[in-house]
């Protein structure tokens, strides 16, 4: 590859910094690829609640990605908050042809609990992104309104829900296992042909905004760098566990803070 790895990112903006394209840059800046951006909605928010949220027009939506292809380019593509059926029918479109791997992270509440996406736009991200995703990063709430059924609680039921996802179109799932109870936190990436756990402790700390769309990122960005997916999962899944335990030292908010993007390099 010569020159830097680049990352497009595809998503909305947190005015907090803590989750959001903001989020997304962080972590593949931290991961050493660069990033553009083509932001779909701007938040007002911190880390207590989403106080407003504007989506942006769909043309402005398409012409910040054909702006940023058609000049830069991309060596991989990260998806997270999409907002409206409008907006995700236009990013399908618009990546029609687009060779590179797409990590897709179908954000739909925040870490507050407000709601982030309607449901004609989940209805069009199950129908037309998911057959676009090299990889599928759903937490497992998530999973569970993509696939209209209650969440999965046990590893038979995480890996059948995967599957499922699969079945709808994307190549590979990554099904994040921070909503299941217990002192670990497994998540299963998921194949047509086999499955793996990366589980690590728990960590006892409420700063843990934003660690959805830094792991899709991270995994993007190793992607972008080349690597192939299960390294690309196991990197970014020992990065993300040391930006959760460096989490508590940044002292942001008096909510769900964010987790700690630069704990590797920071001092």
């Amino acid at each position: 590859m010569n020159g830097a790895a680049k990352l497009l990112i595809i998503a909305g903006s947190d005015s907090g910094g803590g989750a959001g394209i903001q989020a997304d840059v962080k972590s593949a800046s931290a991961r050493g690829v660069y990033t553009t951006t083509a932001i779909t909605a701007i938040t007002a928010q911190n880390t207590l609640a989403v106080q407003a949220v504007q989506l942006m027009p769909a043309d402005l939506v398409q012409a910040q990605m054909v702006s940023v292809l058609q000049d830069i380019g991309a060596d991989a593509i990260k998806i997270g908050m999409l907002g409206s059926a409008t907006i995700a029918r236009t990013v399908a479109d618009t990546l029609a042809g687009y060779p590179g791997p797409v990590v897709v992270d179908p954000v739909m509440i925040a870490k507050s609990g407000d709601p982030l996406v309607d449901e004609d736009a989940i209805a069009t991200l199950r129908d037309r992104l998911l057959s676009r995703a090299f990889l599928l990063t759903p937490n497992l709430p998530e999973a569970a309104r993509l696939l209209d059924t209650r969440m999965a609680v046990t590893p038979q039921q995480i890996a059948e829900q995967g599957r499922a996802l699969i079945d709808l179109g994307a190549k590979a799932v990554l099904m994040k296992g921070g909503h299941a109870a217990g002192d670990t936190c497994t998540d299963w990436l998921i194949m047509s042909d086999f499955s793996t756990p990366f589980t690590a402790p728990r960590i006892d700390t409420r700063n843990t905004h934003g660690t959805g769309c830094s792991l899709s990122s991270a995994i993007a960005a190793e992607l972008a760098k080349g690597a192939d997916l299960i390294n690309a999962v196991r990197i970014a899944h020992i990065w993300l566990q040391g930006a959760i335990k460096a989490a508590d030292h940044l002292h942001i908010g008096s909510g769900h803070g964010p987790i700690h993007h630069f704990h590797e390099t920071w001092a």
